[in-house]
């Protein structure tokens, strides 16, 4: 049936394609007019006219500048009608290099002319389709200069639409350097002046171009339109009369710009701009859409300034909003609430108890461990790791929901690295010594899982599999101890001690050192370990490692003499007692630490 319609589509624009060929210049722009109209409106008839191989004779018409103007403007039309089509038409069009041939054409023609608005209008639709044809825009200045020339003095609808291709192209650090070199930042700044429906298509760009990257965001600051700068354009589009997105959007350029060091914690446009305005944006009253994007801007604000982690906890009633945020249908509200929390609660004791206070969170969280989309679980892990720093919340709430059975349970489904990371992370936590979560996950298998963290070839991986294993043996039963030295075996313990990332070295003396604690410990372990723990302690004070690392060691040949036996290895070993002899005789202030461990 579907080959049948194409047939007769086909058959019903012959007389009118065929024109499109004629060297007739009438005929040309009558037979494109009408072509025109029989796709506006119909996604049918685009891909017929697509799957008609029309495609490349428009681009040609478009391209041709010894033709007649209005035949390339409405040839350019019709391929913005195209582009407006399917993501299959879209796809089609792009896979036919005509996101290319419009850049080329760009570079040309007038700015002030009909058709380059329409090349825009039409980049711009084939862009907000994904993925956007992004290496049709080369690095180039010369390019890069023309688009912010017409984004700051083109029509106000080609000025639009390039600064919203610009925003999808800002991908990366090169993209926004390369944009801020070629002026972007005062095309912003003019069109953050504009009426708010104009400014927010500037302010996607803006946010684009100054995450994470500290000299742009430096150029915002001190960019102005008129007497105002960049910012301070941005503090009179958060205000409440300002539609939502516009509102939203401005907050989350200023969030941007701060955490890339542009501006600091305390400046007013912060604490009186961003933070209230994405706080307002997360009440109930707020469309969800908004809710979701407020709260993880939010979250991103807050994650590393403990000032502003509690004023947001107290602004705007954020708790509640918050809790009623994880309660909505969307994974995307689900996500953001998650993380904000997470962030509020990372460094503050007086807020991780307000969190944990709020009504059901904590069966919210266990839930969204189980969550379906792995950006709601991911989320929900950060959130349980950013609670877990609780001692009181690690002794009973984390108890009583039992939470280390979901984590359990993802962390042994091979989940991706990011999650792995920081699901570690929480374990190292809920294996403290006093944490009553620590005996039912042994019986879950989290010495073999830890251990094999220690095998992985990321260090952040390698850090919380050997961390969590130093936690778990602290003042640990002798059982658990000999578990760990099994499953973990010597030769991974010497790999350890040779790991390029000292904080790995560290923590695994400190397993070392953990484990050989108490008399009857230390006996039982050096009668099966000794060669090798021995041989660990030397290659660590004969090598070339920092003092702390080496204070380490002498830690536990300071707990094996504890040793009712285990001692008279120590005074057996030429090679140790010679090495601590050297460091009583050393003169060198740098070693002082090391020389009364030594003593001692």
């Amino acid at each position: 049936m579907q080959q049948v319609t194409v047939f007769m589509d086909i058959e019903s624009s012959r007389s009118y394609v065929d024109e499109l060929y004629s060297t007739d210049p009438e005929k040309i722009i009558e037979a494109l007019i009408a072509l025109k109209n029989s796709v506006i409106g119909s996604n049918r008839q685009k891909s017929s006219v697509i799957q008609q191989g029309i495609v490349p004779r428009l681009l040609q018409l478009m391209s041709d500048d010894c033709l007649d103007p209005d035949i390339r403007l409405e040839a350019t039309i019709t391929i913005g009608s195209l582009a407006k089509g399917t993501h299959e038409n879209v796809q089609a069009l792009v896979e036919q290099k005509t996101a290319v041939y419009l850049v080329d054409l760009l570079k040309n023609i007038p700015i002030e002319t009909k058709q380059a608005e329409a090349c825009l209008c039409v980049l711009r639709s084939i862009f907000l389709h994904q993925p956007a044809p992004v290496s049709a825009i080369p690095h180039d200045m010369k390019v890069l200069s023309r688009l912010t020339q017409i984004a700051h003095e083109g029509s106000p609808t080609a000025r639009s639409c390039t600064i919203r291709i610009l925003s999808v192209w800002c991908a990366g650090p090169p993209e926004q350097d390369a944009l801020c070199a070629a002026g972007a930042c005062v095309a912003v700044a003019e069109s953050l002046a504009a009426p708010p429906p104009r400014a927010l298509p500037a302010l996607d760009l803006l946010s684009a171009m100054c995450f994470e990257n500290a000299s742009v965001a430096q150029a915002a600051l001190t960019t102005r339109h008129g007497d105002k700068t960049i910012p301070e354009l941005l503090m009179t589009l958060v205000s409440r009369d300002k539609p939502l997105p516009v509102a939203m959007a401005a907050a989350r350029c200023l969030t941007f710009i701060h955490r890339a060091g542009a501006l600091p914690a305390d400046d007013s446009r912060v604490v009186f701009g961003a933070l209230p305005c994405l706080a307002r944006l997360c009440t109930k009253d707020m469309p969800e859409d908004i809710r979701a994007t407020a709260a993880e801007t939010l979250a991103y604000l807050a994650e590393v300034d403990t000032s502003l982690q509690r004023l947001a906890a107290i602004s705007n009633h954020l708790m509640s909003s918050l809790a009623d945020i994880v309660n909505c249908s969307s994974a995307a509200a689900k996500q953001g609430a998650f993380k904000c929390f997470a962030s509020l609660g990372a460094n503050d004791e007086d807020i991780r108890k307000r969190i944990i206070e709020t009504h059901g969170l904590m069966v919210h969280v266990v839930n969204g461990m189980n969550n379906p989309e792995p950006l709601v679980r991911l989320a929900a892990v950060r959130c349980l790791h950013s609670l877990s720093r609780s001692v009181q919340q690690l002794r009973t709430t984390f108890q009583d929901h039992c939470v280390w059975r979901p984590l359990m349970a993802l962390l042994a489904a091979a989940p991706g690295a990011e999650l792995l990371t920081v699901g570690s992370s929480t374990l190292c936590n809920l294996l403290l010594e006093f944490s009553p979560a620590k005996e039912p996950m042994l019986d879950q298998g989290a010495v073999e899982m830890l251990c094999n963290l220690t095998r992985r070839p990321e260090a952040a991986l390698r850090l919380n599999g050997i961390w969590a294993l130093m936690n778990m043996a602290f003042q640990a039963e002798q059982k658990v101890k000999q578990r760990i030295l099994m499953c973990l075996g010597t030769e991974q313990m010497f790999r350890l001690l040779a790991d390029p990332d000292t904080r790995v070295i560290m923590k695994t003396l400190g397993l070392l050192r953990n484990l050989l604690s108490t008399r009857p410990h230390i006996d039982a372990i050096m009668a099966e370990y000794s060669s090798q723990v021995m041989q660990a302690v030397i290659v660590v004070l004969e090598g070339s490692y920092p003092a702390e690392v080496k204070e380490q060691a002498l830690c536990i040949l300071g707990n094996i003499g504890d040793g009712e036996k285990a001692k008279d290895l120590i005074m057996a070993n030429e090679d140790v007692l010679r090495k601590l002899v050297d460091y009583l005789c050393d003169q060198d202030k740098n070693i002082t630490d090391i020389r009364e461990m030594a003593l001692t």
